[in-house]
């Protein structure tokens, strides 16, 4: 992809309050929604952000880099809460001091404004003249018990909202019950699939203002910038949609395969993969009871192999997971267990390999291999792999999330983090393994051994 140039310069919003109030550059209802003192405060906003003066419970802005966000929203809560009292809080998700807010932002717009005289900075709220309150938290920390006393707040500004969990969300939004309270949300997005951006931007209600914003669309964008820009177009390409563009990654940062992932999808091999009935599917396990246990589902071409489908439990039986399979209309080929398919369970003395032979399921267990050695031929596979887009979601989700531990004293990568990513990434591991051993019995499926009971972990 190239480089996006230059735009021209985008307008701002209004050269003045008294300009905008007057109609000429905001929607009629303006005034009546947030009446601002015409003449006491001068402000200009990039015009895209026009949405904030209208109320909806969500206002949601997202973008890279240099899109003037967090200025922008700084700005317009203060010229808001200088019109009238309200009760504004600004979080994030963990918020360990002062310094990890907002506070400073504020403290440098409200001089900006010339809006000292009207409200007192403390050190760790923000006070107008009126009876405006700015309050700061940090959500992480907060229950459903402790968060009660911000159930009369007016507005909450969640800044860096790309970081907030989905129970911080469900701590948070109900407590904001006050008639008329809203929500407001700054984010570059990180991850397409993380909690913030799948409920507030790909689930967005018509309760939810969305604007997308970046540096073509900021009237003050520096030319230090623009500079930067290109240089990070030019040194790192592939983070460069990211941080600039305001794309979503598809890779956690750091992940194992973020490079093959990023493939995967840029060559149009995460797509419908459908089942081929000439072709018999195999499965490829990573066997779990506490942990998740990982299926795959594989079928291999001459040229390639697709991996049309994809379940993960827990707390399930081995019988559990063939019933469920076999309700799938497939002509099944060998399940592939890992070396501890071999394992007697310390209760039965059975082996997951002798309960699902007893259930009429053709049965080989791969051998055990290095969790590293395996890690590095697992990344040749993805240039052959094609995944289905929807039934192995939560596949391609495991393997952009598979990371290393880092350690924090040297901030080196060590061991491949034991996680809820890393069962999945375990299956492409023996995916790997099991493809020479695959058999297209194009004939017809293998007969089955009489279906037994055994139940097992």
């Amino acid at each position: 992809m190239k480089l996006p140039p230059p735009n021209t310069r985008p307008t701002a919003l209004a050269l003045s309050l008294d300009a905008a109030l007057a109609g000429e550059d905001l929607e009629p209802d303006f005034a009546e929604d947030y009446e601002v003192d015409r003449a006491r405060v001068r402000v200009e906003f990039p015009a895209k952000l026009r949405g904030l003066w209208q109320p909806k419970r969500f206002k949601v802005m997202y973008g890279g880099r240099g899109g003037a966000k967090s200025w922008s929203v700084a700005m317009a809560l203060l010229v808001m809460g200088s019109n009238r009292p309200l009760r504004i809080l600004c979080a994030r998700e963990i918020q360990k001091s002062m310094r990890d807010s907002v506070h400073r932002l504020l403290s440098d717009q409200i001089a900006a404004l010339g809006l000292g005289g009207f409200y007192d900075v403390l050190d760790t709220e923000i006070r107008g003249a009126n009876g405006t309150l700015i309050l700061f938290a940090g959500l992480q920390s907060h229950t459903v018990d402790s968060i009660k006393s911000y159930e009369a707040i007016d507005i909450v500004w969640v800044e860096e909202a790309q970081s907030v969990s989905a129970r911080s969300w469900e701590v948070l939004v109900p407590t904001i019950r006050r008639p008329g309270s809203e929500i407001w949300l700054t984010l570059n997005p990180d991850l397409a699939t993380d909690a913030t951006y799948a409920r507030f931007i790909e689930a967005a209600d018509s309760d939810t203002w969305l604007c997308e914003i970046n540096w073509r669309d900021n009237p003050w964008f520096p030319e230090v910038l623009e500079k930067e820009r290109r240089r990070h177009f030019k040194r790192d390409p592939d983070t460069y949609w990211n941080v600039w563009e305001g794309r979503p990654k598809r890779t956690l940062a750091g992940a194992i395969y973020a490079k093959e992932v990023e493939r995967l999808y840029n060559d149009d091999r995460v797509c419908l993969v459908p089942y081929n009935p000439k072709l018999p599917v195999h499965t490829v396990w990573d066997l779990g009871w506490a942990d998740n246990m990982a299926i795959a589902f594989v079928q291999r071409t001459a040229m390639d192999f697709r991996v049309i489908n994809f379940m993960q439990d827990n707390q399930k039986t081995l019988e559990w997971y063939v019933e469920q399979m076999e309700k799938l209309p497939y002509r099944w080929g060998t399940d592939f267990l890992p070396h501890d398919g071999a394992h007697g369970d310390f209760k039965t003395g059975q082996t997951a390999q002798q309960i699902l032979e007893d259930m009429g399921r053709e049965v080989e267990v791969l051998e055990r291999a290095g969790l590293e050695s395996g890690i590095r031929l697992a990344r040749g596979i993805f240039a052959t792999a094609y995944i289905d887009e929807k039934r192995c979601a939560a596949l391609l989700e495991c393997l952009s999330r598979y990371r290393r531990q880092i350690d924090p004293r040297t901030n080196e990568p060590g061991a491949p983090l034991h996680d809820e990513a890393s069962h999945g990434a375990d299956v492409w591991r023996y995916i790997n393994m099991a493809l020479p051993l695959m058999d297209n019995d194009t004939q017809g499926a293998r007969p089955r051994k009489p279906r037994g009971g055994g139940m097992a972990r």
